[in-house]
């Protein structure tokens, strides 16, 4: 399965030059825990960056500074991670790992921004794969000790 099919397709983001104001407006209006910064290139969004719900209040909230004023360029994680489209969930997650990163932008091949995944899809996924394993082992243990009577 390629993380293309499990990631969310309507990625919230904002322009660079965007007050951290109106990016806490859309995180809250989005219930999103993240805004992806976008530069256009022929009207495709590139991924430039990403705030989170916890810079807005380590960066801008407990350290008092003018969330109208301050844009999303200023307190963006700039080395952005990403993963591919077409990698695989045991890829992604070894990127979020090793990245220590609870999102990740999904691009295609030519770095367009395509969705999102986060932290909480993957393990909603892997406990319902666990669920469905679980209970497989549960149906031919019942099968096995019935045979045996």
């Amino acid at each position: 399965m390629t993380i293309s099919a499990i990631c969310n397709h309507e990625v919230i983001t904002v322009k660079a030059d965007a007050t951290i104001f109106e990016a806490a407006k859309l995180m809250r209006s989005h219930h999103v825990g993240d805004v992806v910064v976008i530069n256009e290139s022929q009207g495709k969004p590139i991924p430039l960056g990403i705030v989170t719900d916890r810079d807005l209040v380590i960066e801008v909230v407990a350290t008092e500074l003018d969330c109208k004023v301050m844009t999303v360029s200023d307190i963006m994680v700039r080395h952005l991670s990403v993963v591919t489209e077409n990698a695989g969930v045991f890829e992604t997650i070894k990127i979020m790992t090793s990245k220590g990163v609870r999102r990740l932008p999904v691009v295609d091949e030519h770095g367009m921004l395509t969705g999102i995944v986060t932290l909480d899809d993957l393990l909603i996924l892997l406990s319902n794969e666990i669920g469905s394993l679980s209970k497989l082992v549960s149906r031919e243990l019942k099968n096995e000790a019935s045979s045996r009577r």
